[in-house]
């Protein structure tokens, strides 16, 4: 019988610099496919700018993923190529799918530089120019030296890219547009036009960098046996490239490659418009929900939970949310720093788990912890949460989202997995109690509350009505009697 499927998200900013974390993998995978993991996103797997200290983002040859003597290393941050393959293929005898992250906005670490003439933007409106057109030097030739043309003879140089924020012969850092190139249109409208976020911002437009695209995704697709995409930075690319990308390498490859995309705003009409310009080729992540997340967690009780969904992409656009609590740029430390409080995430991840609305994502810093910043892990409550969803989170939903603090919901479970069905009742201050219906077929039974919160049970009618508790700042989530999580 079919079962929920929750995506994990296996790795945190900080992890150490030893090339061990596919090993870690091969290792761990049977508990994860035991506690209902069934899809994992793994970071970067290519070879970064500053080599095994990369965390991925830093782009330089997207064909050495721990294979080749570049940038002061042969493996990645996370391992080599032929532990990567197999950590894969180890996953996938565990049932659980492959996404590769991948960054298809920029590129860094040249091996080059070469002069070019180019216009100075306003950082802050990229729409206006600030200088007419002058030389300026910049890292834009990659070669790729210690691979050669292995796998590919295409060698990128300035006529591939947008622009660069840094000029070598002053050194100077400023937005700098090429002459005679144009930032792309159709990218989020921040600063004017976001088409530019690092490195050399790669041109979309040139039909020789889609065409090698292309290649390369057939390439890592065939020697790799991914299962999908998580796409780094997509508010920075214009829209028009993924629906022709991500359609061509399905149809060559006869997969059907979920891919999410990081779209990072606030804005959920701004967010569901991307996902209309995209023609629907992807799922994104629900930042507006995280940030809900976030500001109920530092809100003191404040934040009126019955509107803890709205504006979010779970709440209007339910099929295309990968709903997630933290990720590698909100935990401490990081630029997009909004780490949601250890109190509440119980709550959040509740929330995220239990319900049938979006795909929901796990982070690795939650349930591994992230020892840099002396957070500890959560991994006994997630596996707890993600149990209840492995055997118990089905059927229909009913909502009680009718207090500012205390709120709850029901699933009523189905006939395809026995003794099914749920109540979660929490608060983010004083606790409570709430009055709900859990469906005909739980009727005259008792529930307790799996998570150990709270030791009462609760009885149940025989229309199906219980009235179920929760502590004060807590989360209780209650089952039929004599049901393990264990």
């Amino acid at each position: 019988m079919p079962s929920n499927e929750t995506l994990m998200q296996y790795f945190e900013w900080y992890l150490p610099s030893d090339s061990t974390l596919w090993n870690k993998l091969t290792k761990e995978s049977k508990h994860l496919e035991n506690i209902g993991i069934t899809h994992l996103w793994l970071p970067p797997a290519y070879k970064g700018a500053s080599g095994k200290e990369d965390v991925g983002y830093g782009v330089y040859d997207l064909y050495d993923l721990g294979e080749f003597d570049q940038k002061g290393a042969i493996p990645t941050k996370y391992g080599t190529k032929d532990e990567y393959l197999n950590a894969i293929q180890i996953l996938h005898e565990s049932n659980i799918k492959v996404l590769a992250d991948i960054v298809l906005n920029h590129k860094m670490g040249a091996d080059e530089t070469e002069e070019v003439l180019a216009v100075q933007d306003d950082a802050s409106d990229r729409n206006v120019s600030l200088t007419d057109a002058k030389p300026i030097t910049v890292w834009t030739k990659y070669n790729f030296p210690g691979r050669g043309n292995t796998y590919s003879d295409f060698k990128w140089n300035w006529t591939h890219f947008h622009g660069v924020d840094w000029d070598e012969n002053t050194g100077t850092a400023a937005i700098y547009k090429f002459y005679g190139k144009h930032w792309d249109e159709n990218v989020d409208k921040e600063n004017g036009n976001f088409d530019y976020l690092m490195g050399a911002d790669i041109d979309l437009n040139n039909f020789d960098v889609v065409k090698e695209l292309k290649k390369w995704g057939k390439w890592y697709i065939d020697t790799t046996l991914l299962d999908g995409f998580r796409l780094d930075a997509v508010k920075h690319i214009r829209a028009e490239f993924f629906p022709e990308w991500l359609t061509s390498l399905r149809e060559i490859t006869g997969k059907k490659l979920f891919s999410v995309g990081e779209y990072w705003s606030l804005n959920i009409d701004t967010i569901n418009n991307f996902i209309n310009k995209t023609e629907g080729v992807m799922s994104l992540f629900d930042v507006p929900l995280h940030y809900n997340f976030y500001r109920a967690s530092i809100s003191n009780g404040e934040f009126d939970m019955s509107q803890i969904f709205e504006g979010t992409l779970v709440g209007t656009n339910p099929e295309k949310a990968v709903t997630f609590v933290d990720n590698h740029d909100t935990e401490p430390g990081q630029a997009l720093e909004s780490w949601v409080l250890d109190w509440f995430k119980p709550l959040a991840y509740s929330l995220i788990l239990l319900r049938k609305d979006g795909f929901p994502c796990v982070f690795y810093g939650d349930y591994y912890g992230i020892p840099e910043k002396e957070v500890g892990p959560k991994d006994q409550m997630l596996q707890t949460l993600l149990k209840v969803r492995k055997y118990y989170a089905y059927g229909e939903q009913y909502d009680y989202f009718n207090n500012r603090n205390v709120v709850g919901f029901t699933r009523l479970g189905d006939y395809e997995h026995p003794d099914s069905g749920l109540a979660v009742v929490m608060s983010d201050a004083r606790g409570g109690a709430v009055q709900m219906n859990v469906g005909k077929n739980l009727a005259n039974t008792i529930f307790y509350d799996c998570t150990g919160n709270l030791s009462e049970t609760v009885y149940v009618d025989n229309d199906g009505n219980g009235i179920f508790y929760c502590k004060d700042g807590s989360v209780s989530v209650w089952i039929k009697q004599g049901q393990s999580v264990n």
